[in-house]
């Protein structure tokens, strides 16, 4: 099962009238995250600056960049539906390119998160972005 496109997130999120209900569609991005292998929870995959442990692994297919990802912390887990939704099967320049405050804001995300879960959500893109930033 593959993730939702940000436009459709954005429109999915849109339809619940409160936080809690938003939170719940959050988690469950989190549990369509396709299984994390066990040999790359290391340290050189953990990102820095976040509250719960957050590893990535990047990858490629032919000239898309992947990312697989794990969280110890189910809310976590969905941000990081949120942000692969964003980044993950693009090629580095789109990644780069791509407006994720805007993405964040029309998501009325940022707000409503713990200022340590923020400064966590944006070291995880900040991570994504070097990786995209040095393949470009």
């Amino acid at each position: 099962m593959s993730l939702p496109t940000t436009e459709e997130i954005i429109e999915d999120l849109t339809f619940f009238d409160d936080w809690e209900d938003k939170y719940k569609y959050i988690i469950d991005l989190g549990k369509q995250l396709p299984a994390f292998d066990d040999k790359w929870h290391t340290s050189e995959r953990l990102v820095k600056g976040c509250q719960s442990n957050v590893w990535i692994q990047p990858g490629t297919e032919e000239e898309l960049l992947t990312f697989s990802v794990d969280s110890d912390a189910i809310i976590v887990r969905g941000l990081l539906g949120l942000v692969l939704a964003a980044f993950d099967h693009k090629t580095p320049q789109e990644i780069v390119d791509f407006d994720i405050s805007a993405y964040f804001q029309a998501l009325d995300l940022e707000k409503h998160l713990s200022p340590t879960r923020g400064n966590g959500l944006r070291s995880i893109v900040g991570r994504i972005q070097n990786i995209a930033q040095a393949a470009v």
